[in-house]
């Protein structure tokens, strides 16, 4: 049975955070790391990792040695610490003032001390850690140190014998993205024992998810720009994507009463990419259209949307990047447009893998197909991949909304199968799919398809399921592209002909119907700010000055939730203000006398 922390830890808790009570597993974490126990957390996105090492170590005596993988991360967490009146310093290429941080951490007056996986496994390093007073190792982002994990990180390996030196220090791993072979891994390589495993469950209730084939993609995601008008991310797989999708919703932007799109990606320049950014950071409404590369150093909690142009690497990335929106709690959405062509690409890449890696991808290829093509709950289909048992419905995905149109598409997909084997295996769909239903085309006249037995076999009524078969047969792998884009049988294709395997397709939705699924603004897990309320903007407006002037983005002077609960109950004094939530005494000091002034003016 696992401990839960003692009133001490409440009691921290409540004046380092202003919470009165935990979170979620946080409670046994704390407690783990208050008696001395190595163990890794597996907790999603916003579920409070930092605050299992960060109050520990305001409590324990002695540094905790916190190991990031990315400045800019290190950088958020340092801020957000520090304004909670946490005393913590970073190790970095980019900071200034090492020797000062040197000597304030030999000296043991620092309670987190940041570094990157790159200097934590040098050896001055550890030389500098036996002339400091440590109480814990903290490893975010574990699952870089795994080969299975979808960020892996060669120097997270180089951890172990680091740690080991310190085999007296407990270490914490912590991570919001790893299944049951990637945890495994972890374990072994920071040499945590199984029994120190605390997995808090995947489920983000607070973000909606909608998965839809991917059709004009600047008005899908147009749309979702007008529905959702906090800051958002949208996810492009090129930098040439990148560029024209920001062109192209930056001027739906300057329609939107002068909303910014800013595009992010390698290409860039490194001081644009770093001033786009600080930018995002600190803005309560910019729409962020960037590559993989931008957003993992990022801990901004009031993402309202994070949106994929295209198909993400895995289910593992899908969730570690759409865990990006909604870290607050409040309703966020989570859109991937997806095509067939994404599909096409991937099986083409796996001929690039090496044969010892191939399985591993081809399988998480098929999940990916597996959760795009179900017209069953979307979040079943993600957590039951992180072997949890969800219920079979959650009641906040398209699918659930809405139910989807099924169709029992076997014998249509027997005649698509035929009629590309029959064509000879190098025509594209259009093609195909003009064979298929009797189109009077010279092209097909020429090659002699019109005498071939699949000629005009679909019938009107069935011809609607052509495209959305293809794309589902295509993301399974029963039909593959060939390289000059035609298709050709591939997978389970042959079982299919034979009638050994069924088929069922999604029929997709009307265009008012898409809006439906994907377009409300309402979901679980959190409230929406309020419209139109001058107390609420006020404090807004001041929490945005305070923050300017401390050079600090505007959440971490406080959350949404923290001012919306502010305008609900009209605190009168600076006792009342405390015993809000996320009203810790270090930011009650600091801010307290000014939103109580605000709220006595309105």
């Amino acid at each position: 049975m696992l401990a839960s922390a003692a009133p001490p830890a409440l009691e921290a808790l409540h004046a380092t955070f202003g919470f009165t009570a935990f979170r979620g597993v946080q409670d046994d974490v704390v407690a783990r790391v208050l008696a001395g126990q190595s163990t890794l957390a597996v907790m999603p996105t916003g579920a409070g990792k930092s605050l299992t090492y960060q109050l520990p170590a305001v409590m324990l005596p002695g540094t905790c040695v916190v190991v990031s993988p990315l400045i800019a991360l290190m950088h958020d967490q340092l801020r957000s610490a520090q304004a909670n009146g946490i005393r913590a310093a970073a190790l970095t290429s980019a900071d200034m003032d090492r020797e000062e941080t040197i000597e304030r951490f030999r000296a043991g007056e620092l309670d987190l001390l940041y570094v990157a996986p790159e200097r934590a496994s040098q050896p001055h390093f550890r030389e500098l850690l036996t002339k400091a007073p440590i109480c814990l190792f903290a490893i975010d982002e574990a699952h870089c140190v795994s080969e299975w994990g979808h960020d892996f990180r060669p120097d997270y390996r180089l951890l172990r014998p680091l740690l080991d030196g310190f085999a007296d220090i407990p270490r914490l791993a912590l991570t919001a993205t790893a299944d049951a072979h990637t945890r495994a891994d972890i374990l072994a390589q920071l040499g945590i024992a199984d029994e120190g495993l605390i997995v808090a469950g995947f489920d983000r209730p607070n973000i909606r998810y909608t998965i839809t084939p991917r059709d004009q993609p600047v008005r899908q995601l147009t749309r979702l720009m007008t529905e959702h008008p906090g800051p958002g991310i949208v996810y492009a797989q090129t930098r040439a994507q990148v560029e024209r999708l920001a062109e192209s919703l930056g001027a739906v932007g300057r329609e939107q009463g002068g909303r910014k799109v800013l595009a992010y990606h390698a290409g860039l320049p490194a001081e644009v990419r770093a001033a786009n950014q600080s930018e995002f950071v600190a803005s309560e409404d910019m729409v962020m259209v960037a590559t993989i590369a931008f957003g993992m150093g990022i801990d901004k909690p009031d993402v309202r949307f994070v949106a994929h142009a295209g198909l993400p690497k895995s289910i593992e990335a899908y969730y570690q990047e759409t865990g990006r929106a909604g870290r607050d709690g409040d309703p966020s959405v989570a859109v991937l447009l997806w095509g067939a062509d994404d599909f096409a690409r991937a099986r083409l890449r796996l001929g690039e893998v090496e044969a010892a890696r191939l399985p591993g991808e081809r399988t998480r290829l098929d999940a990916l197909a597996a959760l795009v093509e179900t017209g069953a709950c979307r979040r079943a289909v993600l957590l039951r991949h992180f072997g949890e048992h969800p219920p079979e419905r959650c009641g906040n995905c398209d699918n659930c909304l809405v139910a989807p149109d099924m169709a029992d598409a076997t014998t249509t997909a027997q005649k698509l199968l035929s009629a590309v084997y029959r064509t000879g295996q190098t025509y594209g769909l259009g093609h195909v799919e003009k064979v298929l239903t009797g189109a009077s085309d010279e092209r097909v006249t020429a090659r002699g398809h019109d005498r071939l037995s699949v000629f005009g076999i679909v019938t009107p009524e069935e011809a609607y399921l052509i495209k959305p078969l293809a794309r589902a047969l295509q993301a399974r792998g029963a039909l593959v592209p060939t390289e000059h884009g035609g298709l050709a049988l591939g997978g389970d294709a042959r079982a299919i002909l034979k009638g050994e395997i069924p088929v069922s397709v999604v029929i997709p939705p009307k265009q008012d119907r898409t809006r439906k699924r994907g377009g409300s603004r309402s979901g679980g897990g959190g409230a929406l700010n309020p419209v139109g309320d001058p107390l609420f903007d006020a404090l807004r407006a001041l929490r945005r000055e305070l923050a300017q002037s401390a050079g600090v983005p505007p959440y971490v002077v406080f959350h949404d939730s923290v001012l919306r609960e502010m305008a609900a109950t009209r605190p009168a004094n600076l006792d009342e203000l405390g015993r809000i939530g996320g009203v810790g005494a270090r930011k009650l000091e600091a801010y307290g006398d000014a939103f109580i002034a605000v709220i006595r003016r309105h």
